[in-house]
C-alpha cells in the first residue's frame, strides 16, 4: 500500500530507514537500475515510444487548433471594433450636423430633447421587451431607493448636458460647438479624481493646460464666435464630465445590474425626462403651443413631415449612445477616447468644408495643441493600462508557477511513498 506524506516522514525518522534507503541506492549502481517495476509508478517510464509519438502528435494537433481559434477570434474581435467605431462616427457626426440643420427650422431645442428622450425610452423598453420574449431571463428591475439614490444624480446631469449642447447649436458654429465640448475629458479626469477613479500625477496638469490653451486659442478673434452659446456648451462640457463619471460609477456595481447599456439607457432616461420638462415648459412652452409647425398645425402633412424630422434625430440619437455604451462595454474607455479624437478631427473638416465654418491662423493653431493634449492624455493611459494589465500578468504568472511546482513535489512525493517498502 502506498505510504502517506505524513507516514513517510515518520518512516524517515526510524533508525532502519537509511539502511533501506542505501540498499536501494546500492543495488541500483550494481545492476544500473532501479529496482523492478513492477513497484513502480507509471509516471516513472511505463510510456512506450509508441505512446509518446501519439501524445506528441495530439499535442500538436491541439496547439494548432488553438492558434487557429486564437486567430479567429482576434480577427472577430477587429471586425467587431471596427463595426462599432463606424456605427458611432456614422451617428455622432450625423446627429451633430442634423441637430445643427434642424434647429434653423425648428427652434425648440429643448422640446426636440425630451421628444429624443421618450423615443429612446420606448426603443430600449422595447428592446429589453424583445430580449426577455427571446432568452426567457427577466431584465432587471431597481428597486425604488436605489433608483433614487444611485441613479438621480447621473440623470440629471446626463439631461442639462444634452439639452444645454442641443441649445447651443442654435448660436455657435459646429467647429467651435465641437472644439468646446473635446474639453469634457478636463471635467472627466476631475471628477475622475475627486471621486478616486484617477490616481494623480503631474501629466494630468500638462494636459489641461495644453486643452485649456488651445480652446482660448481657436476662440481667439473668432469671426463666428457667440459668447452665449460658447458658455452654454462649456457648461454642457462640464455637466458631461459629471455625467460619464458617475455613469461608470453606476455600471460598474454589479449589484445594480446595469452593465448592459440598454438596461442602463432604460433606467435613466425618466429622470432625464423629468429634469428637462420644467426647462422647456419655462423656456419654449408659450412659443410651441402657438406655432403653426406643431400645436396650431393648418396643414397636417407639414405636421407629420415636422415630426418625422424630430423622430429621424431620436433614433440617430439611440443607435449614438447605444454604440458609446458598446464601445466601452465590448472594448475600452481608451478606444472611446482615441474613437473621439478622430471623430473630433473628421467633425472640424466636415464643418469647414460644409457648413463653411471660418477659421484664421490662430485658431488652426489653437485646434492643433487641443488635439495634441487630448492625444497626449490617450496615450499616458495607454501606457499606464499597459504596465497594469503587465503587473497582472506576471502575478497571475508567479501564482501559476507556485502552483505548478507544489503539483510537481505531490507528484514526487507520491512516486516514493510507491517506491518505499
Amino acid at each position: 500500500m502506498p505510504l502517506s506524506k505524513s507516514r513517510l516522514i515518520a518512516h524517515s525518522n526510524h533508525p532502519s530507514f537509511p539502511q533501506v534507503s542505501n540498499q536501494i541506492e546500492h543495488k541500483r549502481i550494481v545492476d544500473g537500475s532501479f529496482p523492478s517495476t513492477r513497484n513502480r509508478s507509471p509516471s516513472w517510464g511505463s510510456f512506450s515510444s509508441q505512446s509518446m509519438e501519439s501524445i506528441s502528435g495530439k499535442t500538436t494537433k491541439s496547439v494548432k487548433t488553438s492558434e487557429g481559434n486564437i486567430k479567429q477570434g482576434f480577427c472577430k474581435i477587429i471586425f467587431r471594433t471596427l463595426l462599432l467605431v463606424l456605427l458611432y462616427y456614422f451617428s455622432s457626426i450625423g446627429l451633430t450636423f442634423y441637430q445643427k440643420w434642424l434647429m434653423r427650422k425648428l427652434h425648440y431645442p429643448l422640446s426636440i430633447v425630451i421628444i429624443h428622450l421618450v423615443v429612446k425610452f420606448m426603443m430600449a423598453a422595447s428592446c429589453r421587451i424583445v430580449w426577455e420574449h427571446w432568452t426567457h431571463c427577466k431584465r432587471p428591475v431597481l428597486a425604488w431607493q436605489s433608483y433614487t439614490i444611485q441613479l438621480a444624480p447621473a440623470g440629471i446631469a446626463s439631461a442639462l448636458d444634452i439639452g444645454l449642447s442641443n441649445w447651443s447649436l442654435e448660436f455657435i458654429t459646429v467647429s467651435l460647438y465641437t472644439m468646446s465640448k473635446s474639453t469634457a475629458i478636463i471635467f472627466i479626469m476631475g471628477f475622475a479624481l475627486f471621486f478616486k477613479l484617477e490616481k494623480k500625477h503631474w501629466t494630468l496638469l500638462v494636459v489641461v493646460v495644453m486643452i485649456s490653451g488651445g480652446l482660448v486659442m481657436f476662440t481667439y478673434q473668432a469671426t463666428q464666435f457667440n459668447l452665449g452659446g460658447f458658455l452654454m456648451v462649456m457648461f454642457a462640457s462640464f455637466l458631461s464630465g459629471l455625467r460619464w463619471t458617475l455613469s461608470q460609477m453606476v455600471m460598474q456595481k454589479s449589484e445594480m445590474g446595469l452593465a448592459n447599456p440598454i438596461d442602463m439607457m432604460y433606467h435613466i432616461q425618466p429622470w432625464m425626462i423629468v429634469t428637462l420638462l420644467p426647462f422647456a415648459m419655462a423656456f419654449e412652452g408659450l412659443s410651441l403651443a402657438m406655432t403653426k409647425d406643431v400645436f396650431r398645425f393648418i396643414d397636417t402633412y407639414h405636421l407629420f413631415i415636422v415630426l418625422g424630422k424630430v423622430l429621424v434625430g431620436a433614433v440617430i440619437a439611440f443607435f449614438m449612445e447605444l454604440t458609446e455604451y458598446l464601445l466601452v462595454s465590448y472594448t475600452s474607455s481608451l478606444t472611446l477616447s482615441v474613437s473621439g479624437i478622430v471623430k473630433e478631427v473628421l467633425t472640424l473638416t466636415l464643418a469647414v468644408l460644409v457648413t463653411h465654418d471660418e477659421m484664421n491662423s490662430i485658431n488652426v493653431v489653437g485646434l492643433v495643441i487641443c488635439l495634441l493634449g487630448i492625444t497626449l492624455h490617450v496615450t499616458l493611459k495607454a501606457v499606464r493600462i499597459h504596465y497594469e494589465s503587465k503587473a497582472s500578468s506576471l502575478a497571475s504568472l508567479k501564482i501559476k508557477h507556485t502552483d505548478e511546482e507544489e503539483l510537481l513535489m505531490n507528484l514526487i512525493i507520491s512516486d516514493n511513498e510507491e517506491v518505499a517498502p
